[in-house]
């Protein structure tokens, strides 16, 4: 048998990239411009690797090469000459070591990323190109073997074992390392994959880069005619419905632990996969969710607890928060994730007040690692969150119940949060209270501010005196919200998700004291459609970018 640390003979086949490609960044790479993670660099005629002190998470782009795909998508011979320099490039600038290149998560893209485009740039390249780039692939593939022990858990880890799975199914020779990859990926799969099709994460955005990485694998092991592992069978027949769980009627995920802007390009091409296309589930009670749906209104309600440590690097602290999307129109969301990898930002998107659900004295309901202010939050995990957080659901043909709570908030104030809420049959309204249940001696001074943060799309104004909030959306399709007995105010808030950067909104805010008013109820409910007047219409082009500074 060929040992492992041999060269390949050869790639026997190569496994499908499902991730969309733009051919028009053949030209600015040709050219050497390299547009990675929002940071421009122009090489001037030098190879990318050479460079030094670039942004690290530019040099992470760089190396993972998930650029290829544009170069291929633009079908020339030039683009192909290109990657293969750039690939000879890598090889002999960073084929031994790299401090960045060579980190676990960019070594998994890496090796999927050249195995998927390998008849690209090995068409028309010479022999020894062809074994060169099999050396340092199989290369990269051991180093992987030898270190997923010491990658992160969670979707990191799993994906590290579907790179090496992906390996030895794509190169000749490989005997029983190949069966001992496929035995750790079904150990991964069955260990990270909830029986309700979650992933032990909590974000929903794990289930798309999972299922886009497992898919092609899964049709790899067709291709060869060998037999399908019961777990990849399993977990692909149980993503797919979470998956569609997760969806407004936009298309759009829910935001929720980690989730930020939908890639709406691949989440269409994954779901052309799921053969049984019916209806979403209504509940993901191992995951820890609920959804609510009622003509064309959909709400989705955050009903678990925290993730385990080890898996909660990108979790939030948003238990019982709630998204609420009317049709195409999406009214109530969480501020989601800044595509910008800044500390302060990631901060403020994983806080409590980020959500639309309830905060106490604007503090979290979850604890996060941090050796300084705003210092190593990316990735730092939840140290101690709500723990207990049961569920009651009623569903009849007046509409869906939903009665959750959660533990929280009491070790620091005392209480208990409980959310109750209930769609209508027809979607057109949407109840709530909010309780807060005194369980220990409570502080007089505490308030607490419940949170509905609105879609930029959304415009809004307080009507009835300022007792209640008029919500009008593109169309001209109106809702009224209004929490009879609070304080009601319309305040200023910050979507964080927009694919196009940061965009100002705004947010109701219901304020009390936890003593004097532990409870506030508030109702969702549809109007006749409004009239938009001309200055209405304008009011709408002006929700552009908000220019915030890093």
């Amino acid at each position: 048998m060929q040992p492992f640390s041999a060269v390949p003979a050869r790639l026997l086949l190569a496994p499908q990239d499902l991730r969309t490609a733009d051919a028009t960044n053949a030209a600015d790479i040709y050219g050497g411009r390299f547009l990675f993670s929002g940071h421009l660099v122009e090489t001037q005629g030098r190879s990318p690797f050479e460079l030094k002190a670039v942004h690290e998470d530019w040099q992470r782009e760089l190396h993972s090469f998930g650029w290829l795909r544009d170069l291929r998508a633009s079908e020339s011979q030039i683009a192909r000459q290109n990657a293969r320099a750039l690939v000879e490039d890598w090889i002999r600038y960073s084929g031994r070591w790299h401090e960045i290149g060579w980190e676990a998560a960019v070594v998994t893209r890496r090796i999927l990323s050249w195995l998927a485009h390998s008849p690209f740039i090995l068409q028309d390249g010479d022999h020894d190109f062809y074994r060169s780039f099999v050396k340092s692939l199989a290369r990269q593939v051991r180093y992987l073997r030898q270190t997923i022990n010491e990658t992160e858990d969670g979707v990191e880890r799993l994906q590290a074992a579907l790179a090496i799975a992906a390996a030895c199914l794509s190169m000749a020779g490989q005997g029983r390392f190949a069966r001992q990859s496929i035995r750790r990926l079904e150990h991964e799969l069955n260990r990270q994959i909830l029986p309700d099709g979650g992933h032990i994460s909590r974000n929903p955005r794990a289930l798309i880069d999972i299922l886009a990485d497992l898919l092609p694998i899964r049709q790899a092991f067709v291709t060869q005619g060998l037999e399908m592992p019961p777990a990849m069978l399993q977990s692909v027949d149980r993503i797919m419905p979470l998956l569609r769980f997760f969806r407004h009627g936009d298309g759009a995920l829910a935001h929720f632990n980690g989730m930020g802007s939908t890639p709406g390009d691949l989440v269409a091409t994954i779901l052309a996969y799921d053969d049984a296309r019916g209806a979403p589930p209504v509940n993901a009670p191992h995951t820890g969710y609920q959804r609510l749906s009622g003509g064309s209104s959909v709400v989705l309600i955050d009903t678990g607890p925290a993730p385990a440590l080890s898996v909660s690097g990108d979790a939030h602290a948003g238990c019982l928060s709630f998204e609420f999307s009317s049709g195409h129109h999406r009214m109530v969301v969480n501020c989601g994730v800044s595509p910008r990898s800044n500390p302060l930002w990631r901060k403020v998107s994983r806080s409590t007040a980020a959500h639309s659900t309830a905060t106490i004295e604007d503090t979290s309901s979850c604890r996060f690692l941090s050796d300084r202010p705003f210092g190593q939050l990316l990735g730092a995990p939840i140290l101690s969150g709500p723990v207990n957080v049961p569920v009651e659901r009623e569903d009849d043909l007046a509409g869906s119940r939903i009665t959750a709570s959660h533990d929280g908030y009491l070790s620091e104030f005392g209480v208990i949060h409980e959310r109750d809420m209930r769609l209508s049959g027809d979607g057109t309204v949407l109840d709530g209270i909010d309780t807060f249940n005194a369980v220990t001696s409570v502080d007089p001074e505490c308030r607490y501010a419940i949170r509905f943060h609105l879609h930029p799309a959304l415009r809004s104004s307080l009507i009835r005196g300022g007792s209640a909030v008029l919500l009008v959306c593109r169309d001209g399709e109106a809702w009224e919200f209004e929490a009879p007995g609070s304080d009601l105010s319309l305040e200023e808030s910050i979507y964080l998700s927009d694919v196009y950067g940061h965009r100002k909104s705004e947010q109701i805010v219901l304020t009390g004291a936890l003593l004097e008013a532990p409870s506030a109820g508030w109702q969702f409910r549809k109007t006749a459609t409004a009239r938009l007047s001309r200055r209405g219409t304008s009011d709408f082009d002006d929700l552009g970018e908000l220019p915030l500074e890093d």
